[in-house]
């Protein structure tokens, strides 16, 4: 139980006493009696319930807690920790680094989001920075330094989707004749078979098996802070097999034929002049001038994808199918991206019950013949 005495200090202050739950003297001086009572009731209470926290533990710069809890966070890829760290130094740090985090309220969050609004970053931008600075309080929470984190009910800019760009079968051929012939099959396999730069980097020629006509994504290449990285896929879903049409499967074949060496563990794309493919170098030298070459510009590498996707749809692939051609960990997530282009499909459902019920139209009912007289009795045709 804690106890209310006269400050030593100050005789006309009132000092509330209580040991916290690792035992050490905690104390907190008052100039009314009555103002020391009610603050030690709710701390007792607040240490019963496991709710207390030491004001003292928030005096921690931003800064440092950043640090330690970052040192501490796991299971992030080299691509993910690369972009994150450059939110935290871009967009948090120099708001929030030498303030102590206990001193951060709501409203400073809020301003501070508003400011980067303010500054004409994109939604997206100040979403995800804003994401991350919640992260580390809530964890500063977790830890004990704060009784609750500042991150709460703060307005955020709506983050419209990016239009995406779908080609027809005919703009593919025209952007994979357009490209340096090296990546025909890059364009075709993108296009017809779903699958992300990356993944497309990463593919090995063991995994392409032109008996089945498919081939299997395990592996990821990307470039982080100018160092390539080969990662398996983010998610269990992203390792999968994709089925390809025959025309995309003999390019493939052609393309080994002409530039791999059929090593099993090669690299299936490899940059101009060999070695892995680094994409931001193959986008500005060898993609940009494919899509200018075919009037197609503009036009992102991952709209390749989207290609792909709706390609699938059109050919009447149901939305599992698509869910897993395309590696998403929920059907959910296929049908919020591409949902709308199963319009096309619901009209085409109609024309053939219509086809359907006009084929009814056109037979003649057989007749039926029931002997006993009524509804129970036996039916002959």
């Amino acid at each position: 139980m804690g106890s209310i005495r006269k400050d030593p200090r100050n005789p006309k202050r009132w000092q509330a006493r209580f040991r916290s739950p690792d035992g050490k003297q905690k104390m907190r001086s008052f100039d009314r009696q009555g103002d020391a009572q009610v603050f030690l009731n709710s701390t007792e209470v607040e240490i019963r319930q496991g709710q207390w926290v030491d004001p003292n533990a928030g005096k921690i710069p931003y800064s440092d807690w950043h640090t330690e809890w970052w040192a501490t966070t796991v299971n992030l890829r080299p691509s993910t920790r690369s972009r994150d760290d450059g939110y935290f130094h871009r967009y948090v740090i120099p708001t929030f680094g030498s303030r102590h985090i206990g001193s951060i309220n709501q409203m400073d969050v809020r301003g501070w989001a508003a400011g980067l609004v303010a500054r004409d970053l994109a939604p997206a931008t100040v979403t995800k920075a804003y994401q991350l600075l919640a992260k580390s309080m809530v964890a500063a929470v977790d830890a004990g330094l704060l009784a609750r984190t500042p991150c709460r009910n703060v307005d955020l800019p709506r983050i419209e989707r990016q239009e995406m760009r779908f080609l027809t079968p005919l703009e593919v051929r025209s952007l994979s004749e357009a490209i340096n012939p090296r990546y025909r099959a890059l364009v075709l396999l993108g296009a017809y078979g779903g699958l992300r730069i990356g993944e497309m980097a990463g593919l090995k020629v063991g995994r392409v098996n032109p008996l089945k006509g498919t081939v299997e994504v395990a592996e990821t290449l990307v470039e982080v802070a100018g160092h390539l990285v080969c990662n398996q896929p983010k998610t269990r879903a992203g390792r999968r097999v994709v089925g390809l049409p025959s025309f995309v499967m003999t390019a493939l074949k052609e393309h080994m034929a002409a530039f791999c060496d059929n090593a099993p563990d090669s690299l299936l794309f490899t940059a101009p002049q060999g070695g892995p493919l680094r994409v931001p170098a193959f986008r500005r030298r060898v993609w940009q001038r494919a899509v200018n070459e075919s009037g197609l510009a503009p036009l992102r590498l991952h709209d390749l994808r989207h290609t792909a996707i709706s390609l699938w749809i059109y050919a009447g692939a149901n939305i599992k199918e698509v869910a897993v051609r395309a590696g998403h960990t929920s059907v959910a997530f296929t049908l919020d991206r591409y949902g709308h282009l199963y319009g096309d499909s619901d009209l085409m459902l109609r024309n053939k019950l219509d086809a359907m019920a006009d084929d009814a139209e056109n037979q003649t009912i057989p007749q039926v013949h029931r002997l006993g007289g009524g509804p129970g009795g036996v039916t002959l045709s």
